[in-house]
């Protein structure tokens, strides 16, 4: 029978208040103190949406969920523009997560006879140390990985406590949300399936009930706010796929980011535990079946970005918190020496939120010189950020305006509409074709160009010709600002 275990480890919540801490230092001190690029798209198209009417994949798109845009667009009609409570809720969504994940740990390690709160605080400690990590897009807590991947927490946390039909039909609603919020939830749905099959028949019908529910009921909603299925099946599935698309990368380049992420990252500190796991006799084959098929699903996406491995944080960290805590029981290693060699390995290996607060206290330099003279050095955050500023000042609110190339951040704080859905670049045939129409169907009055040779360099010429000719027929050099020139309108 597992020993006595401390009193302290009775009371999760410290210790989920303390990474909650550590993720709003990462979560704010790691970028220039303005929207990422992605929470830029996501704010202008939920903007259009609560204060426009105008509803997702008809006021913009990207291939997200209509959830994240809901999210921001509560964001705007509440605070307006603003980049910190996406974040909180982000942090708040998370900080659950963790809490369910303590619950599972709870109830794998008391199954197996292990000390139950020193497997689940080891547990949670793995992940919310490396939850922090650049590798899993620590600063990223405003994403869409980390609404489903809570939701799948909770979905596992409800599985595995089943007493009955209803505890599975909670974890099938739990899972099918986490697939609304993200479509790679899927692989970790998957896992239970296949789980229930072999193990326990009872649940499938009543899971798979759930997981309809969920998904019907937020398809339901959907549809009663004006989306069409169609739109959401073209441009949160269909459009992730093809040339032009996220996942249009050669085998050579997926190769190189495979072994870039899995063996040249911190993941790589998991192994040792993980490889323990397997030789111990407290395995768990829902776990391993949880991580085989998350790691299946990342390499079927084949994109690597950093916050799709927080899909394998939750699997990596329960399989690592058992094999650590077998071994701290059977052998007699002290927990709290372990403990903290735990905090020292895993421990986010970062400046940047160090040298954010420099930046925050000294504030940011005027580069907007430096930038409108050759070789044009890339405009950083905080001047794009300052040229939507005086975009917004210096044209009417109905007026249209164009930012060629990944502008979403300039076009957010213009707080101007883009006279195309493509706000911002993307490469499908359909994109290019749309876009093209759309300008010189709807001529904005101010088009707003990069000088910078990443502009060149990213962004195919497909587009950068008809932006050219448009300007060449229809518009008037105004000046530099912040490495775009501004065009205007010709009145005549």
């Amino acid at each position: 029978m597992p020993s006595k275990e401390p009193a302290h480890l009775n009371k999760p919540r410290a210790l989920v208040l303390l990474f909650a801490l550590l993720q709003t230092s990462v979560a704010f001190l790691t970028d220039a103190q303005t929207f990422t690029h992605e929470e830029s798209m996501w704010h202008y198209i939920g903007r259009n949406w609560f204060r426009l009417g105008l509803t997702p994949y008809a006021g913009g798109v990207d291939n997200k969920s209509p959830l994240i845009f809901a999210v921001f667009g509560l964001s705007d009609l509440l605070f307006g523009i603003n980049y910190w409570f996406p974040r909180i809720l982000g942090i708040v969504v998370q900080s659950a997560g963790l809490l369910f994940l303590y619950k599972t740990a709870i109830i794998l390690a008391d199954q197996k006879q292990l000390p139950a709160r020193r497997t689940a605080t080891i547990t949670v400690t793995l992940y919310g140390l490396s939850v922090l990590w650049i590798a899993t897009g620590g600063k990223y807590v405003s994403f869409t990985e980390t609404y489903a991947v809570a939701f799948i927490i909770a979905a596992m946390y409800y599985y595995v406590s089943a007493a009955g039909a209803k505890k599975y039909f909670i974890s099938g609603l739990l899972s099918g949300i986490a697939v609304c919020w993200r479509l790679s939830a899927s692989f970790s749905v998957i896992a239970i399936i296949i789980h229930a099959l072999f193990k326990r028949r009872n649940a499938v019908l009543p899971f798979v009930a759930g997981f309809l529910s969920g998904v019907g009921a937020l398809l339901l909603l959907a549809l009663a706010a004006g989306l069409k299925l169609h739109d959401i099946y073209m441009f949160a599935f269909a459009d992730n796929f093809g040339g032009g698309s996220t996942t249009d990368h050669s085998f050579a380049w997926k190769l190189e980011n495979f072994f870039n992420n899995f063996f040249y990252s911190e993941l790589m500190l998991f192994y040792p535990a993980v490889i323990a796991y397997f030789f111990i006799k407290k395995q768990y084959s829902l776990l391993t079946i949880w991580l085989v098929c998350e790691f299946i699903g990342i390499n079927l996406l084949g994109i690597y970005a950093h916050p799709h491995f927080k899909q394998l944080l939750p699997s990596l960290s329960l399989i690592s918190g058992i094999a650590v805590s077998y071994l701290v029981h059977h052998y007699g290693v002290p927990f709290k020496q372990v403990l903290a060699v735990i905090w020292i390995l895993f421990f986010p290996k970062i400046t940047e939120p160090l040298t954010g607060l420099k930046r925050l206290i000294k504030g940011f330099p005027d580069r907007s010189v430096e930038y409108c003279t050759p070789p044009y050095p890339r405009t950083d955050e905080q001047s794009e950020k300052n040229l939507g500023l005086w975009i917004r000042n210096n044209t009417k609110p109905n007026d249209l305006v164009l930012v060629a190339g990944f502008g979403a951040r300039v076009q957010l704080y213009s707080e101007r509409s883009s006279p195309t859905i493509y706000f911002n670049v993307t490469q499908t045939q359909r994109a290019k074709s749309q876009l093209v129409h759309d300008i010189f169907l709807r001529k904005p009055q101010v088009i707003a160009v990069p000088l910078f040779p990443d502009y060149n360099k990213y962004v195919s010429k497909e587009l950068r010709a008809p932006v050219d000719s448009l300007i060449a027929q229809h518009y008037l050099f105004d000046r530099c600002m912040y490495g775009y020139g501004i065009y205007r309108l010709n009145a005549q």
